[in-house]
């Protein structure tokens, strides 16, 4: 589809309020899209069509956006050859769009290379914030709904920790750029606690210090009996490695932010601080507020007046475009 002239994208969800779940995540990554999506490196909502249209029970939903050829995880599996050039401009991409999140007070929870597009001139641009959080009502729910792909989960998740931040995103950019440099997944746990043995088994044991925020005492045990010294890349760029190692930090409090990864001087040919904007204003997640902190569903007919009201306002902003 071409809307004036651009290529698109239509993704069609039908039956959108057969799980009343997965419709809550429809109407979080609508909202988040219209907020972030002013972002270079996150994809733009550009229209949403309902069906029926312009009626409160309708039940299927088009949702516009721009299209992009690829993804990060169709190219590292491909037969291209990738130079430490296309590293650097992908992952700086990715922090950089990264950064306007966090900023926004929000967590994408569910970073891995499917999820982020790309066309043939290596644009980047970051997709699927249906798992997205705010930082403080990350910390206020169970993990119940968290099924982020299990290879790019964080220590912190693995191990049940309440209290984690926007540090899960950067463990999951550091499982990125390892892949990438590998041209194949990292750490291909089979279950979450396999998981959590083959980051140690790759990147050695962690210390009692390291292990602060690990909250049960049978998880810390279990840790310390296993000990591996770090295999890293040894064909890789020794920046690259370097800014790898600081990604991968198995103690949240110690992973390098996005900010300072942006600085690292791996990325020093594409560093730009007047050109990686930060978010105006924090996104509100009040919509959702009240059903998560009482661990219920939100009412079908509420989700519906929210989608619905959400569409109205993405049409209202594409109608101030074309004057």
């Amino acid at each position: 589809m071409q809307l004036r002239g651009r290529k698109v994208a239509i993704k069609k969800i039908t039956d959108v309020f057969d799980d009343l779940t997965d419709a809550k995540r429809i109407l979080r990554e609508m909202k988040l899209l219209r907020h972030l999506g002013v972002h270079e490196n996150i994809i733009n909502i550009l229209d949403v069509i309902l069906v029926p249209p312009n009626v409160m029970d309708f039940h299927d939903i088009y949702i516009v956006t721009d299209l992009m050829e690829s993804d990060l995880e169709r190219i590292i599996s491909s037969s291209q050859p990738l130079s430490d050039a296309h590293f650097q401009y992908f992952l700086y991409q990715i922090l950089r769009g990264m950064k306007f999140v966090h900023s926004g007070n929000v967590l994408h929870r569910d970073l891995k290379p499917s999820n982020l597009l790309v066309n043939s001139n290596c644009d980047l641009s970051i997709c699927d914030f249906g798992l997205a959080r705010g930082v403080e009502t990350a910390q206020n729910e169970d993990l119940t709904e968290y099924v982020v792909t299990r290879w790019y989960r964080a220590p912190e998740l693995l191990t049940d920790c309440q209290n984690y931040n926007d540090a899960v995103d950067v463990w999951a950019i550091g499982c990125i750029f390892a892949e990438m440099l590998r041209r194949r997944p990292f750490f291909t746990g089979r279950d979450p606690s396999d998981q959590l043995h083959t980051i140690i088994r790759v990147l050695g044991s962690p210390t009692e210090e390291e292990m602060a925020f690990v909250p049960h005492e049978a998880a810390k045990r279990a840790i310390l009996q296993n000990g591996f010294y770090p295999k890293f890349f040894p064909d890789a760029n020794p920046l690259a490695v370097d800014l790898l190692s600081r990604m991968l930090k198995f103690n949240p409090a110690e992973r390098i932010p996005v900010v300072q990864a942006l600085a690292h001087p791996y990325l020093a040919q594409l560093q730009n601080p007047a050109d990686e904007p930060v978010c105006a204003e924090a996104f509100n997640f009040d919509f959702e507020r009240e059903s998560l902190d009482l661990g219920v569903e939100m009412p079908k007919e509420e989700l519906q007046r929210l989608v619905f009201q959400e569409c109205m306002s993405i049409h209202q902003i594409e109608a101030h475009h074309m004057q």
